[in-house]
């Protein structure tokens, strides 16, 4: 298991080689691997760093020995992991109930919602990236993107993305 500790990282589950779909961005703080602490050590996914990060190697053992001993730590772990399980949940439902545009909304609202951490965070992400998170192909993202700005939702600056109309955003994403 890893724990971040400086830098970010997408986790993401691979497709057939030329699709993956990005589940999340792992932040300073967060774990890789917190699964494997309850479960075997195979991974369901990958990630990758999009920017210089800092981690620590943590044994699987050391984990369960903690988790064992101090029954606060074992509680943030195990509400840590409720929350991973919660997202992927969300993402399945997302994927499955709305519409490219639906899906996009809910990529934009969510990588917008790191900027307090990381104001540069859309320029840490190809347009394939944010295709991958939502779901969809590139071209399909760009035709959107250009779209969302054409009706005055976001703007577009070469790689950054600034939201203008959240609550318009918020409703795509309800509606699906």
């Amino acid at each position: 298991m890893l724990f971040m500790i400086d830098g970010y990282a997408k986790q993401y589950l691979e497709g057939d080689g030329i699709k993956n779909y990005n589940l999340r961005i792992i932040k300073p703080g967060e774990f890789i691997g917190l699964s494997t602490v309850f479960s075997e050590n195979t991974f369901n996914y990958s990630s990758i760093a999009i920017t210089d990060c800092h981690v620590f190697l943590v044994e699987k053992q050391a984990i369960s020995k903690v988790i064992k001993q101090n029954g606060m730590f074992g509680f943030n772990i195990i509400k840590r992991y409720c929350e991973q399980n919660t997202n992927l949940i969300n993402t399945v439902r997302n994927l499955m109930y709305k519409q490219m545009n639906g899906r996009m909304a809910d990529t934009l609202l969510y990588i917008d919602s790191l900027k307090n951490e990381n104001q540069e965070i859309f320029q840490l992400l190809s347009r394939k990236d944010i295709a991958d998170f939502s779901g969809i192909s590139t071209e399909s993202a760009v035709k959107l993107l250009k779209l969302f700005e054409k009706d005055g939702l976001i703007e577009l600056y070469e790689k950054d993305i600034r939201i203008l109309k959240q609550d318009t955003l918020l409703e795509l994403s309800r509606k699906g």
